[in-house]
């Protein structure tokens, strides 16, 4: 048996054990890390999506719970069986960065090798309402309405009619909310299904709380979002219009590089903002970052992955690794240039990301002197780079 064969009676009895192990122990036992994207929601509460399902396994006849090494999670594996089994799935943290992926990876109907529009002007619908911080959810009518009225003005010819297919499908990617009691939500595919269903519930709907919040408390965010569907899918059209008609405007545009350039050092000032708090919050002298179990900031680290863009900070690298592990994250060590337990600050900064190659080198290489200093100038030039304002 594989995923396909897992049941939503299995699923039930792995959410029931977690919640009788607590999250921490649940988690140990079988062998999986948090969940850093996809949560699975029930009777709302969150649980780690990918872990439910290789529990859940284990509950169908003469099978075993699967490992983390045994499936990889994410929207097509995980997140597209719970949502067939009728459960909810969202994003859980959400950054500048990732929502910016997560937009230009839409999967969007394509023509003559143009990508449809009406995916892309229903999110910039509603992250124009999260922008002025309009209510997140609408009722389906008002949905309907409005959406109807500016797909049929600026998407392509067709795309005007059929809302509940559109809505459907950003259910499916995990961007949208269905405010409904009702159990499987149907696919964004298929015949009249899809229709039926939301003329019987009407669910109110609208983005997922995280994106929601994300966009509404950060005009960068806001502006990164506009910038990754406008630059990605609207190939052959001039979005101008439609930006002012929902207030959006002034948004300044460019292209794709620069957008994810500036999604990237939005969320990059946004953690080391976060580290200044960490500490500022915290009586920490010198003594206690000194000391064999120093103080960290996991802002800090995630800092630095982030501005590595995954591959080694050592410019005179040669052995960077191209492989990634199980979890699907780069094989780079987050090192403190100056040894944190001999004082050095937790501080991206003075922080750097380096293969196990240049960690070994920096650590205890002949060279090590004269690499750290080359290091160091590397890693400020680089956070420099990413706190600029940008004009």
């Amino acid at each position: 048996m594989g995923l396909r064969d897992i049941t939503r009676t299995a699923v039930l009895a792995a959410i029931a054990e977690y919640d009788r192990l607590g999250q921490d122990e649940f988690l140990d036992k079988y062998g999986f890390d948090r969940a850093r994207s996809y949560l699975l929601i029930h009777n709302g509460k969150a649980y780690d999506s990918k872990a439910i399902v290789g529990v859940a396994h284990g509950f169908l006849p003469e099978e075993r719970a699967l490992t983390a090494r045994d499936f990889s999670g994410g929207e097509a594996t995980v997140g597209r069986l719970l949502r067939g089994l009728g459960f909810t799935v969202q994003i859980g943290d959400m950054t500048v960065d990732r929502l910016f992926r997560l937009l230009t990876r839409l999967n969007v109907y394509r023509s003559g090798g143009l990508p449809a529009l009406y995916q892309p002007i229903t999110l910039l619908w509603a992250l124009a309402r999260a922008g002025r911080g309009a209510p997140r959810l609408v009722s389906w009518e008002e949905t309907q309405r409005q959406i109807a009225a500016l797909i049929k003005h600026y998407g392509r010819p067709g795309e005007g009619d059929r809302i509940y297919y559109r809505v459907a499908a950003l259910y499916g990617a995990g961007l949208w909310e269905l405010d409904t009691d009702s159990g499987t939500v149907p696919n964004a595919h298929g015949s009249s299904i899809p229709q039926r269903w939301f003329d019987e519930h009407r669910p109110r709907s609208g983005l997922v709380t995280p994106v929601y919040e994300l966009v509404r408390d950060s005009a960068e965010a806001q502006s990164a979002a506009v910038r990754a569907l406008t630059e990605t899918y609207f190939v052959d059209a001039n979005p101008a219009a439609l930006l002012d008609e929902l207030g959006l405007g002034g948004l300044r545009t460019g292209s794709p590089a620069e957008a994810a350039f500036s999604a990237r050092a939005a969320e990059y000032r946004r953690l080391c903002d976060r580290v200044d708090v960490f500490w500022a919050e915290r009586d920490t002298t010198r003594a206690s970052r000194m000391s064999a179990d120093p103080v960290r900031s996991a802002d800090a680290r995630q800092a630095v992955l982030l501005r590595s863009e995954g591959r080694c900070e050592n410019p005179g690298c040669t052995g960077d690794i191209h492989d990634l592990t199980d979890g699907g994250d780069p094989i780079l060590e987050i090192d403190h240039i100056h040894d944190l337990a001999l004082g050095g600050p937790d501080d991206p900064a003075q922080m750097i990301a380096l293969c196990p190659n240049c960690h070994a080198i920096k650590t205890r290489g002949r060279t090590r002197k004269e690499l750290r200093a080359l290091l160091m100038a590397t890693a400020r030039r680089r956070h420099e780079t990413l706190v600029a304002e940008v004009s």
